[in-house]
């Protein structure tokens, strides 16, 4: 769903609310981390999921080609329920989520249970229990340090799929790795690896993906924080195919509550948007998408509403 109030569950449900059939994938692998914002502030140089997120962010985040619509509304007594649709291709998706919060434990009715708090600093446990897709449960365990994140997340199967990352480093410079194994068949689904170097207002990542096939290089630039102002760009080179992707956007606050963003690539698609938080937390998001290669057909539109009180 929306970003700014994702209530699909990391792992076992797809952009559009779809139940996702494949085994659980250990809840620090891409379809699970890659787009989710970190629990926990990071003390030290955060989690392996988090190395390119600020380029990705801004080169991905936002942009819609379908129609989608949340609902959060919140209790006194600390219970969370979130409604949302999504409607593509015709088809219409939609899902509730209840969440509790007592003290240091979130138990999430549709999926997970989060304690914050184990007794060590910095160490997080996640159990995600989804129903009825039970074959997609799993745990995770967190742990961030000054100079290190570590997260291994382990599929609550049989035979499970394990997954273990690691960052080594500070908040300015760090290397990382991401490895999942399957034990069923003792085969490595996953060996990624990643550098990245961060100030204030700039970013720049490296990170080896897809078992070795794939190198991205990305860049983030805030240039100017009043305005929101930014620019960022990725490169990714398939070493099987010999094919290179360049994109690169900007964004821009034209007010403290509205933002556009652009965004092109080397294959001709051009996408834009235009964001205005119209009251606290509540969004309305309208973007295109153009290919200029094929002008002939037609556009894609999307529209995003989140409503929070």
């Amino acid at each position: 769903m929306e970003a700014e109030t994702e209530c699909k569950v990391p792992g076992v449900y797809s952009e559009t609310g779809i139940p996702v059939e494949d085994p659980a994938p250990g809840l620090n692998s891409d379809v699970s981390k890659k787009d989710a914002p970190p629990a926990v502030a990071a003390p030290g140089p955060g989690l392996y999921f988090e190395i390119g997120k600020k380029a990705r962010d801004l080169l991905y985040k936002d942009f819609h080609t379908d129609q989608k619509f949340t609902l959060t509304t919140y209790t006194n007594n600390g219970v969370v329920i979130t409604a949302a649709s999504t409607m593509k291709d015709e088809a219409i998706f939609s899902e509730i989520q209840t969440k509790l919060k007592s003290n240091n434990v979130m138990l999430d009715v549709l999926t997970t249970i989060t304690t914050e708090d184990l007794g060590v600093s910095g160490l997080k446990q996640i159990v995600s229990l989804p129903f009825p897709y039970q074959t997609a449960g799993k745990a995770e365990l967190q742990y961030l340090h000054d100079y290190a994140g570590i997260s291994l997340g382990v599929g609550l199967t049989s035979k499970p799929l394990v997954n273990l990352s690691g960052v080594f480093g500070n908040k300015s410079v760090a290397v990382g790795a991401d490895v999942a194994v399957d034990t069923s068949t003792g085969d490595f689904t996953k060996y990624d690896a990643g550098l990245t170097i961060n100030n204030s207002d700039l970013a720049a990542d490296l990170t080896l993906n897809n078992k070795g096939d794939s190198l991205t290089a990305s860049y983030y630039h805030l240039v100017n924080k009043e305005s929101g102002t930014a620019a960022g760009a990725e490169l990714t080179h398939s070493f099987s195919t010999k094919e290179n992707t360049l994109s690169f956007g900007m964004q821009h606050a034209l007010d403290p509550l509205t933002t556009v963003k652009a965004r092109y690539n080397n294959h001709g698609m051009v996408s834009a948007l235009i964001q205005h938080e119209w009251r606290p937390k509540s969004f309305l998001t309208l973007s295109a998408e153009v290919d200029t290669k094929a002008i002939d057909k037609a556009s894609k539109v999307g529209l995003s509403l989140v409503l929070k009180p």
